[in-house]
């Protein structure tokens, strides 16, 4: 595992955004836990056995290998729903453990069919319909070959949801778009129905579209940004908060938090260049406090020169260029700063906080993608 950093996970802070989030859907609607992209950044193997202890009973993984890892921590204590990839030779193990998964083409849903029979188990999988994402999911065109061949195989298949997916919920520009999505789904959920074609669950909303749309809701909502504390959007958050008159008060938590420690402290004096090539001139004598965390570690190399972090409970500055394991600290200003002193990238020290909404401030990358970005091999850990 790679030391030179930590991230911690907040226990609260999971309860506390678990317990929102239930608020929000209701007692009858099923969370699926969204843990794609190593469970956002916070890890898979730290994250869901905490989620199963605070109440979680169903995760959704993009793909196989991440199905096959919430499995390898939890066993059978927890549904699993593959949304994404899954290799041929995949379904195999998916059938045996019986996790679900989507089903968006009929190659798919032949190959599975062909497995089960072989397993003699049933294949439990998720129609996914095509409502104009555009991405996966059956056609219309392709419903009544999808009916004719789940008619024939019945006793193979159980159909354990129906769903489809929004095209960016979390934007007003998209309203009609999605709301248009939502009355195609509709159509074509009475259509299988009347073939009868139905699934335990009926699902769409995602993050967003739990909070925009709430008569999408439907039996189960897949929950991935907000669990970890994060709105996924600002809009998003602007319209659900304005309302509740909580303007000064996110009713989420942050659950990520990433720490490193000083590596050295240099004294440079003024007109001396910091680090490779010449982005960052001393225009006077300054202490620089060198931190064993770079672009390989998720720190984007975009964050030079622009990127801050917290010692001794103060704001500081990133100067030079962002290397591949290394950055470097502007601490003239901290008192008697020492080498193992605590750096938080993420998180609060002291008053002070340093967001992950703040890199996109200071950067082009999204909430996701630095936090998806972060290295498996970070140590996590969970605290109070």
């Amino acid at each position: 595992m790679d030391g030179t950093s930590y991230i911690e996970l907040s226990r609260e802070a999971v309860a506390n955004n678990f317990n929102y989030l239930r608020e929000l859907v209701g007692e009858k609607v099923t969370i699926s836990h969204v843990v794609k992209g190593n469970a956002y950044g916070h890890g898979i193997e730290t994250f869901v056995p905490l989620a199963v202890e605070l109440g979680a009973t169903h995760f959704s993984t993009f793909g196989a290998h991440e199905a096959y890892r919430v499995h390898q921590v939890i066993g059978d204590q927890a549904r699993i729903m593959i949304m994404g990839m899954v290799e041929e030779e995949e379904l195999e193990w998916a059938i045996e453990q019986e996790v679900e998964f989507f089903v968006f083409d009929l190659r798919r849903l032949s190959h599975a069919i062909s497995i089960a029979k072989k397993a003699g188990k049933k294949a439990l999988i998720h129609i996914e319909l095509e409502t104009g994402m555009n991405r996966t999911g059956f056609e219309k065109a392709e419903l009544q070959e999808l009916i004719q061949l789940i008619e024939q195989n019945s006793a193979w298949i159980s159909i354990k949801g129906i769903c489809t997916h929004y095209a960016g919920a979390e934007s007003f520009a998209n309203f009609f778009r999605v709301k248009n999505q939502f009355q195609r789904f509709k159509r074509r959920l009475k259509l299988l129905s009347k073939e009868g074609i139905q699934g335990e669950k009926v699902h769409a909303a995602c993050s967003a579209g739990a909070v925009r749309f709430p008569k999408s809701r439907f039996d189960l909502v897949r929950i991935g940004i907000m669990q970890y504390g994060f709105w996924p959007s600002t809009e998003t958050y602007i319209e659900k908060i304005k309302p509740e008159g909580l303007m000064n008060e996110d009713p989420l938590r942050r659950v990520i938090s990433w720490k490193s420690r000083v590596m050295s402290i240099k004294q440079v004096k003024q007109g001396e260049y910091i680090g490779y090539g010449m982005s960052y001139l001393a225009t006077s004598d300054i202490k620089v406090a060198t931190v064993p965390v770079g672009y390989s570690h998720g720190f984007s190399r975009s964050l030079s020169n622009i990127g801050r972090a917290l010692i001794h409970g103060r704001r500081v500055s990133v100067i030079g260029t962002v290397n591949m394991n290394l950055m470097m600290l502007d601490v003239t200003q901290i008192e008697n700063p020492q080498k193992g002193d605590e750096v938080v990238l993420i998180g609060n020290q002291g008053e002070m906080s340093i967001s992950v909404s703040s890199f996109s401030d200071f950067s082009d990358q999204l909430n996701y993608e630095l936090l998806t970005r972060l290295p498996q091999d970070i140590p996590r850990l969970v605290v109070k």
